[in-house]
């Protein structure tokens, strides 16, 4: 749950979900339906990003697989390098769903395919623990994104994002190295 929670919280720093985050704080000034909505959020769509990730580690395992997962962490370690930017085509304003379903679905919706998500199903497939890899993740992205909630566009400029980037990739590197060892061994 650690490891889920390290990895996550780091790499959801500058991330598009953290801008979303940063921007429905600026826009309706309500934290608690905001955070309210990206743990709901968060819950299901990491939940089911570690399914998929522990059941299709069950269904594939091979040593081919066990390489895939590797890759797929260093993969992660590039992509962490690149700067997120937020989306202009974010959902308008609250007034017809309310700030806490508003928040849970342009969060639940903007986290598809997004590096944390992507990190969640591949540690599901690593560790094959769905409670743990999801209470883990959910955990590093509300340690992340509930003080951009609260310090909204201070935020950005407290932590400088070129280090945190490559502070994600290193241990996403790290990851890979550890998972492609384990592969090798066999």
């Amino acid at each position: 749950m650690l490891v889920s929670a390290l990895v996550v919280a780091i790499a959801e720093i500058g991330d598009k979900t953290q801008l979303l985050a940063i921007i429905l704080a600026t826009r309706f000034k309500k934290p608690v339906p905001i955070i309210l909505g990206i743990l709901t959020a968060t819950l299901a769509n990491h939940a089911l990003a570690a399914l998929v990730g522990s059941e299709a580690s069950r269904f594939l395992d091979g040593a081919w697989f066990r390489w895939a997962i590797a890759i797929s962490f260093i993969a992660m370690a590039a992509w962490a390098l690149i700067p997120d930017k937020a989306d202009d085509d974010m959902p308008g304003g609250a007034s017809r769903y309310g700030v806490f379903l508003t928040t849970t679905i342009a969060f639940f919706l903007v986290e598809m395919g997004d590096k944390t998500q992507i990190a969640t199903v591949a540690l599901g497939a690593r560790f094959h623990n769905v409670l743990l890899v999801a209470a883990g993740t959910t955990l590093g992205m509300m340690a992340a994104n509930i003080p951009a909630v609260y310090l909204g566009e201070a935020a950005t400029k407290i932590v400088p994002l070129k280090y945190v980037r490559l502070g994600a990739a290193l241990i996403f590197l790290g990851l890979g190295v550890w998972a492609g060892i384990e592969a090798f061994k066999g």
